[in-house]
C-alpha cells in the first residue's frame, strides 16, 4: 500500500467542496493497486470535476482508482468504505462526502473511494475490482488507522450501492488475480448500507445506466443482480429508499429486502414516500434527510458501533 505523491493530494483536496473538506479534515490519499490495475482500457482525456446541476460535485474519467481516509475526532474502530453513484460513469464525490461527514462525526472512519469507471473507458467489472481490493487493504492496514477489521463495512449510493451489494454478497469471488498477502483477506464487509440503489440487472426494472455499462459482462442479468446472490453468509444489510425515486424504482429495494428475508438474513429497511433520487445525506428537513440516524441506531443495534456513538447530526 503507498501514500500517494503529496502534490497529487493537494489536488485531488483542492477540489473538494471547501465546506465538507473543513469539516472532515485533511484526508490521506491512497492508491489502490501498486502498480497498472488490472483489466484494460484507460480514460480518454484527464479527471474532470462537475460543476453544474446534477453533475456538481461529480467525478470523471478516473485515471488512477484511489481511497481517500478521514479520520474523526473520536475514532470508535469501525470504518465504512463509502461509495458514490453516477451510473457507473461518473462518481457522485459530492454526496460520498455529506455522508462522510455524518458517520465521521459518529466516530466512524469514512474512506471515499475514487474508482475506475467502465463509462470511461476501463473494463466494465473495473469498479468490483477496486471495491474489493480497497476492503481487502482497509483491513491489512487496519492498524494503521486504529481500526477493528471485524467492523469495516461498505455504504454505496445509487450505482454504489449497487457496487456495495456486490461486496456484501460476492465479495467472496475474485475480481482479480491476487498480487499480495492483502488479497489473502476476505473482501465481504461487516455490513453495509445500500442508499436508493441499483439492485437489479433484470426486467422490468432493467433501465438504469447502472445495467447499460455492465451489459458487455457475461452472465451479467443474473451474476449482478444482488438480490439474486444473497445468501446464507451474507452480512447485515441496510436499505433506504424514497418511493417516487425516478431513476432506480423503489423495486430494487424492495426485491433486496425479500432476498435478504427469504435467506433469513438481517436487514432494515426504509422507504419514504417522497425523496427523489441522489439526495446523499439528504436536506435538512426532507424526509429522506432521517436515513443517517436510522443506519446509526441500526449500526448499535448490531453492536457495530458503541451504544453511546453520537447521532451525528
Amino acid at each position: 500500500m503507498r501514500l500517494l505523491l503529496s502534490l497529487v493530494a493537494a489536488i485531488f483536496v483542492a477540489a473538494t467542496p471547501a465546506l465538507a473538506q473543513d469539516q472532515l479534515g485533511k484526508p490521506e490519499v491512497y492508491a489502490v493497486w501498486p502498480g497498472k490495475a488490472p483489466g484494460f482500457g484507460k480514460p480518454s482525456g484527464p479527471e474532470k470535476v462537475g460543476n453544474e446541476g446534477g453533475q456538481t460535485g461529480s467525478w470523471s474519467n478516473i485515471s488512477e482508482p484511489r481511497y481517500e481516509v478521514y479520520r474523526p475526532k473520536h475514532p470508535n474502530g469501525a470504518a465504512a468504505l463509502l461509495l458514490g453513484g453516477g451510473g457507473y460513469f461518473r462518481i457522485q464525490i459530492g454526496s460520498a462526502k455529506d455522508v462522510a461527514e455524518k458517520l465521521a462525526a459518529a466516530g466512524i472512519t469514512p474512506v471515499i473511494l475514487y474508482y475506475r469507471l467502465p463509462g470511461d473507458g476501463w473494463n466494465a467489472d473495473a469498479p468490483f475490482q477496486d471495491a474489493q481490493r480497497t476492503l481487502r487493504l482497509l483491513k491489512a492496514g487496519a492498524k494503521r488507522w486504529n481500526l477493528d477489521a471485524s467492523r469495516i463495512g461498505v455504504v454505496g449510493m445509487s450505482a454504489g450501492g449497487h457496487l456495495a451489494g456486490m461486496m456484501a454478497t460476492q465479495g467472496g469471488h475474485d475480481f482479480y488475480p491476487a498480487i499480495d498477502d492483502a488479497d489473502k483477506l476476505s473482501a465481504v464487509p461487516a455490513f453495509a448500507g445500500m442508499i436508493y440503489p441499483v439492485v437489479s440487472m433484470r426486467p422490468p426494472i432493467d433501465t438504469t445506466q447502472t445495467r447499460k455499462k455492465l451489459s458487455t459482462l457475461p452472465d451479467y442479468r443474473d451474476f449482478y443482480s444482488v438480490e439474486a446472490q444473497v445468501g446464507p453468509e451474507t452480512p447485515p444489510v441496510f436499505l433506504a429508499h424514497a418511493a417516487d425515486d425516478p431513476i432506480a424504482n423503489v423495486e430494487h429495494t424492495l426485491r433486496m429486502f425479500a432476498a435478504m428475508r427469504a435467506a433469513g438474513r438481517p436487514v432494515e429497511m426504509h422507504v419514504f414516500e417522497k425523496g427523489g433520487h441522489s439526495w446523499g445525506a439528504g436536506k435538512p428537513g426532507t424526509l429522506v434527510a432521517q436515513w443517517p440516524a436510522l443506519f446509526l441506531n441500526w449500526l448499535r443495534a448490531h453492536a457495530l458501533i458503541p451504544a453511546g456513538t453520537p447521532a451525528g447530526q
